[in-house]
């Protein structure tokens, strides 16, 4: 969506409301507590039912009840507004700048939206098949750019190198899936592997990473980069490699900085829109994952 096509879309907050209502229940409005599809529309107040199923007295409800919408003092179409602009940012965008976009004033009010925001657009997570490329990497600022006593004597990568592993595995010309790890040990790239990736792959691709190496169920084959080998054949991680230029680029670019504590939420920021890069309505898969 373009801003012309977001204004003409949602001019004002009962359009928001009815998109939203719209995408969370296609079928038919339901109780958000306990599913019940008899509730009754209270007819003095629009866009709110009564569920008589959860109690004798009636649980009242809201088109944002039980989304990241509903206890805030925002209204929906700034909210709306926000995802368009995440979603719309290749790279990301910050919350400072959110927060100029939007004119609010306060940064702490933009850092939460877009938290919340990464949150409800973590996607439910099937293992992938085809040919399969698994790596992991390490985001963080630098060496030569830290303060003197925050410096870890050169360190590219790795641990001690003050920067966070994430891990990920792609299936060729489909969706990624990456996750942010505390350690990147034999153990935590199994467990990621056999969890995300069908062992009825046809290929396997990695590094030479000794990590992967107990992943005996799997046709996988290594490319070695320390002998710049990148390529033989069909066997090369240039895939998975391409998103994590995209993730870091933004990462730094964007954002900066990313504490150990966020950055799945950044993860899964990236991942969204990745796996939604050719779907021309992403905006409407983040609206029903609120």
């Amino acid at each position: 969506m373009t801003i012309a096509q977001f204004e003409a879309a949602f001019p004002d907050e009962q359009a928001c409301a009815k998109y939203l209502v719209a995408r969370r229940w296609p079928s038919g409005v339901t109780c958000p507590r306990c599913g019940n599809v008899e509730v009754f529309p209270v007819g003095t107040m629009a866009f709110k039912w009564q569920c008589y199923a959860c109690t004798k007295e009636g649980y009242r409800f809201s088109h944002i009840a039980g989304t990241i919408f509903e206890n805030t003092n925002k209204p929906l179409r700034e909210w709306f507004r926000v995802v368009h602009l995440m979603l719309t940012s290749k790279k990301g965008i910050s919350a400072l700048q959110v927060q100029r976009v939007m004119g609010f004033g306060s940064y702490g009010t933009a850092h939460s939206m877009c938290h919340k925001i990464r949150a409800a657009l973590v996607e439910p997570e099937t293992k992938l098949g085809g040919i399969v490329e698994v790596d992991e990497t390490w985001v963080g600022g630098k060496d030569a750019n830290r303060h003197w006593d925050k410096k870890h004597h050169g360190k590219t990568g790795g641990a001690g190198s003050g920067k966070s592993p994430v891990i990920g595995a792609v299936s060729r010309k489909g969706n990624v899936i990456a996750r942010a790890l505390a350690r990147v040990t034999k153990d935590a790239a199994e467990h990621f592997v056999r969890e995300m990736v069908s062992t009825e792959v046809s290929l396997l691709a990695t590094d030479e990473n000794q990590v992967y190496d107990g992943l005996t169920e799997y046709p996988r084959q290594t490319v070695e980069h320390q002998a710049k080998r990148y390529v033989v054949g069909a066997v090369h991680t240039n895939t998975i490699e391409g998103f994590w230029s995209i993730f870091k680029r933004g990462i730094m670019g964007s954002f900066h900085k990313v504490s150990t504590k966020y950055m799945p939420l950044y993860v899964a920021e990236f991942q969204f829109r990745y796996n939604h890069r050719r779907n021309a309505d992403i905006f409407s898969a983040a609206i029903e994952g609120v």
